[in-house]
């Protein structure tokens, strides 16, 4: 077993994270961390427990750790983060500066041309720029992250239809309030209403999906050239996020072509991965967040709703978004780095 610890446990995606680790079959959650405040006390105390299951026995009375990498036993080999981007900032680089390697959920250094963001379905091969990494950083350990949990819905999606040379994207995403955190959006904010801006949202879509979807080159990753524009709104639901996807290509492939390159899309062999990784709704009504968020065990993507259009494809797309879209993407990163012998 592969001994492995949470940095910033007691959140809403670091609960997660203890979701999906308590019954691992590769790891042993051996260290929760956590802010100074909440360091010494057990972890039943520390966190306000909001997962729809209850808190790990195992897990409940652990003790919370200082988030210091002198506070980590040196048998840990891998380190998730939901650490607060502002804090992982400075954090994250003291713990893989002291040798740890580090699967981040957090927004910070995404595009940075030496750290990999990886999708392991679409992209493992990037996890090949840790060398220029460790070249560039003098790093002993390693930085790598997932993309932004809207992010993530969508480019499982795109990357099946790469085929067809994608030049253009159009999103609008509706996306859930936990993407914001347990206490992100008031409910006199969103209650009867939706909201059409999320602050830096639009960016992240823009840029990490055309990181994702492009070439390892020397050292650094060279860019997809389609054009991506997003809108994102938020929403009243708690967990899933729906998008709408319009997209453009060379050739001109029709929906019974999009739909079985969606079915044909290829999961990888690692325990969290969802087989299939692309479901395929032919009822145009669905996917729908509260029926579909955990088609795959929360970790598949659920397609939908597949027209073509003047210029392209429409469809609709949906994940959920603490599971897929940001724990369980960090575990599953975490399991390819193992896999391919990073730890």
């Amino acid at each position: 077993m592969i001994q492995v610890g949470i940095l910033g446990a007691t959140g809403a995606v670091g609960q997660r994270f203890i979701q999906l680790l308590t019954d691992h079959p590769e790891f042993e959650l051996r260290v929760l961390t956590a802010s100074e405040a909440s360091a010494g006390e057990s972890y039943r105390a520390a966190a306000k427990w909001r997962v729809d299951s209850p808190i790990p026995e195992r897990v409940a009375d652990q003790t919370v750790r200082r988030t210091e990498p002198d506070a980590i036993p040196d048998d840990v080999d891998l380190l998730f983060s939901s650490l607060p981007s502002d804090v992982a900032s400075e954090v994250e680089h003291d713990f893989v500066e002291a040798g740890y390697v580090v699967s981040s959920n957090s927004s910070n250094e995404r595009r940075a041309t030496d750290v990999p963001l990886v999708i392991p379905e679409v992209n493992p091969e990037h996890l090949d720029l840790i060398e220029a990494q460790r070249a560039n950083r003098g790093w002993d350990g390693a930085l790598i992250k997932n993309p932004n949990c809207s992010t993530i819905t969508m480019v499982p999606a795109l990357a099946a239809l790469e085929q067809f040379g994608i030049e253009r994207v159009h999103v609008a995403t509706l996306q859930a309030v936990s993407g914001a955190g347990y206490s992100g959006v008031s409910s006199m904010d969103i209650i009867d209403n939706a909201i059409p801006h999320i602050g830096g949202e639009e960016e992240k879509m823009e840029a990490e999906s055309r990181k994702l979807l492009g070439e390892l080159g020397d050292g650094e990753v060279e860019y997809h050239d389609a054009a991506v524009t997003a809108s994102c709104n938020r929403i009243p639901t708690i967990d899933g996020h729906l998008e709408n996807v319009f997209v453009e290509f060379a050739e001109d492939p029709d929906t019974e072509a999009v739909a079985a390159a969606f079915e044909d899309a290829e999961t990888i062999d690692l325990p969290t991965a969802p087989d299939p990784l692309i479901t395929v709704f032919e009822d145009p009504e669905r996917p729908q967040p509260r029926l579909d968020r955990m088609v795959g065990d929360g970790m598949g993507i659920a397609v939908g709703g597949i027209q073509e259009t003047e210029t392209g494809i429409k469809f609709n797309v949906l994940a959920h978004n603490t599971i897929r879209g940001a724990a369980g993407a960090s575990v599953l990163n975490g399991e390819l780095l193992a896999e391919d012998g990073w730890l």
